[in-house]
């Protein structure tokens, strides 16, 4: 059906999956403009470690609200109706944030990054079930690219974060400014997504508030769904730590400037955009239970170096294993959710509500660590949680091969 639709209304595949990409790049470009001025915001509202842990989770508990909506929301209107919605959403919450550092409150910033949270959560479900489905009718693995344009445009604008701090680009005049892009890129991909995308008739989705939750609760009786969400949960909190602390890390655990920071930053995120634009050769190759196996051992390592290296010369080599080993294991898991069609969208939402719960919890949690024992021992959570799911590896196996 998406497939008609999208010929229907004289889009090619050409066409749908560059808006996809437009999509997951400005997201990418908000999250990488926020994490590259986390030193200057966590100095404008005068934050602790632990307070900045509390409202980072801003974003995470927007985040949540989206996931746990995005599916019905997705499956009644349509994913590019979700995409839109999301985009803005996405939008506001950055010019809050840029506000709410200017005038130094700390609570507006959170409010921001809720906004930005949700808008990236309704859009996650959106934007995966528009790739899943692209998946189905190019016949070949699409999904991790999109992602890798994520990272792409997360390393770029790290960049881009790093010449601001490097010129003494006020937060408000940058934040402001990829507000205004995200916004003009909205208007023209939407007109490149199907419309009917998602989309289940009316009786085979529950619409009241008591029914969504009873089916969205149902998906996680079956045992793959579980140890997918596993996974996901694992490779979240590996990708979403380093959004929230990395160039923190490289301020406070090295002694180095915020300028540095933003570049080890986007020296990760360059690195997970290489793991996923080259992963769909990996993944067509050798399956995806090799992939994730070797994703998550070079996680591991990575964050052990950063964690107990001895000055930053060690820790960056950690970073891009960090960053190569979290590249995959989000986009294949999503990916491995959504291989029935039927309910799609619910499991890919189910799944995805593991990984933001990573992303709720683990600001918190890291900050309150890394302010009795130090970012760079507190990372260690993620290691172990990281370690932990590559032992449920096997469940993200294609129908044939399982």
């Amino acid at each position: 059906m998406p497939a008609d639709v999208a010929t229907q209304q004289g889009l090619g595949t050409t066409r749908w999956r560059a808006s996809l990409v437009a999509a997951f790049a400005c997201s990418g470009l908000t999250m990488a403009s926020w994490a590259s001025r986390t030193p200057a915001i966590r100095d404008l509202v005068h934050a602790s470690t632990a307070q900045m842990g509390v409202v980072i989770a801003g974003m995470s508990v927007g985040s949540m609200v989206g996931i746990a909506i995005g599916g019905g929301y997705v499956a009644r209107s349509g994913a590019r109706a979700v995409v839109r919605t999301g985009l803005l959403t996405l939008s506001c919450g950055t010019a809050v944030v840029a506000v709410g550092a200017t005038v130094g409150f700390g609570w507006l910033v959170a409010l921001g990054l809720a906004a930005i949270g949700f808008g990236m959560g309704s859009g996650e479900i959106a934007l995966n079930v528009e790739g899943i489905t692209l998946e189905a009718v190019v016949g070949r693995t699409v999904v991790p690219s999109l992602h890798g344009a994520y990272s792409l445009a997360l390393c770029v604008g790290a960049l881009l974060g790093l010449l601001a701090t490097a010129s003494h680009l006020p937060v408000l005049v940058h934040l402001l400014g990829m507000a205004v892009l995200t916004t003009a890129t909205t208007v023209w991909l939407v007109r490149g997504l199907p419309a009917a995308t998602g989309v289940e008739p009316r009786g085979a989705h529950p619409f009241a508030l008591a029914d969504a939750a009873r089916s969205f609760l149902g998906v996680w009786r079956e045992t793959r769904t579980i140890a997918i969400g596993v996974i996901v949960l694992g490779m979240a909190l590996a990708e979403g730590s380093a959004g929230d602390w990395l160039p923190l890390i490289v301020v406070d655990g090295f002694g180095l400037s915020a300028t540095t920071g933003a570049l080890v930053f986007a020296s990760f995120g360059g690195a997970m955009a290489v793991g996923r634009f080259g992963g769909g050769w990996f993944l067509d190759r050798f399956g995806r239970t090799p992939v994730v196996l070797a994703s998550a051992c070079s996680a591991v390592v990575g964050i052990g170096l950063v964690s107990f290296a001895p000055g930053i010369a060690v820790a960056v080599p950690g970073v891009l294993l960090w960053g190569l080993g979290a590249a995959l294991g989000f986009p294949v898991a999503l990916s491995a959710a959504g291989d029935d069609p039927v309910g799609a969208a619910r499991r890919v939402s189910a799944v995805a509500t593991a990984g933001y719960t990573a992303f709720l919890v683990g600001p918190p949690v890291l900050g309150f660590v890394g302010q009795h024992a130090g970012l760079r021992s507190a990372i260690l959570v993620v290691l172990v949680m990281v370690a932990i799911s590559a032992f449920f590896a096997r469940s993200v196996a294609r129908p044939a091969d399982r």
